[in-house]
């Protein structure tokens, strides 16, 4: 059963506001050689903000990365690439690996980052069920590859098979997915509240899969990626075919917050 707005709108508070959110990040550090030191020294590659000066080291073979503590046994990490990702923790600090087509970075969190300010919300566009679009979703023959863009300036290619056909107030658009799942079908879109009510990148929207060829959009459940709250998040840019030429006064406003 489909969450309500509501209850969808919680869920995504809870997330934002929990040990884990994207607002704990407090580092990103890309890993250029074999062995990368670290922590709360100067000479470190991956910066912790506390802890000790050394507290080990970041090693790269054959296509991983391992996790050497100081004065400890070396383990293997899994990365983000395929699911949750293994996290080093020490104190209120944590970090993982996350690997962009084979180059990984350190991504640090201070998991007591709401101790010393919680997180206060997001404003909504008022509810509006004229923005639960029911859009064709047709093929393409023979399926496009774009050059999505990320905010680090990088191109990802990306096969698209179908599009998502709709009409607002007599305006034919087309959206095209980032990506197609068995669960779930994902979006990167702006608009011309992009930048004023809006995160100014865009903005994410997931739907259920397609269903005789028919796909709902919920704008109403539209989202900020992870970008509009650290500079430490790597997100898809939408491509210019999905900047739609109206605003969609729906869905995540904004955030103005800070911490």
């Amino acid at each position: 059963m489909k969450a309500t707005l509501e209850e969808w709108r919680q869920a995504r508070h809870a997330e934002l506001a929990g040990a884990d959110s994207w607002l704990g990040l407090v580092g990103l550090f890309w890993l250029e050689a074999v062995v990368s030191k670290v922590g709360s020294g100067d000479d470190c590659s991956v910066r912790l903000p506390s802890g000790p000066q050394h507290l080990g080291d970041l090693v790269q073979r054959d296509g991983s990365v391992f996790w050497q503590p100081a004065g400890g046994e070396a383990r293997a990490l899994a990365t983000d690439r395929d699911g949750q990702p293994s996290t080093v923790d020490h104190e209120n600090l944590s970090f993982f690996i996350v690997d962009r087509d084979g180059r990984f970075a350190a991504r640090v969190r201070d998991r007591a980052w709401a101790t010393r300010q919680p997180f206060a919300g997001i404003e909504h566009f008022p509810e509006d069920p004229a923005w639960v679009v029911d859009a064709e979703w047709l093929p393409l023959l023979p399926p496009v590859t774009m050059e999505v863009p990320n905010v680090t300036g990088e191109l990802k290619p990306v096969t698209v098979a179908f599009k998502a056909a709709f009409t607002v107030d007599g305006q034919k658009v087309e959206l095209l997915p980032m990506a197609v799942g068995e669960r779930e079908v994902f979006f990167v879109f702006r608009d011309r509240t992009s930048g004023r009510e809006t995160y100014g990148a865009g903005r994410f929207l997931k739907a259920k899969p397609a269903v005789d060829g028919s796909i709902r959009l919920d704008f109403n459940r539209a989202f900020n990626p992870p970008c509009a709250f650290t500079p430490f998040a790597t997100c898809p840019l939408p491509p210019p075919e999905n900047w739609l030429p109206f605003a969609v006064p729906a869905g995540e406003k904004r955030w103005h917050g800070g911490h």
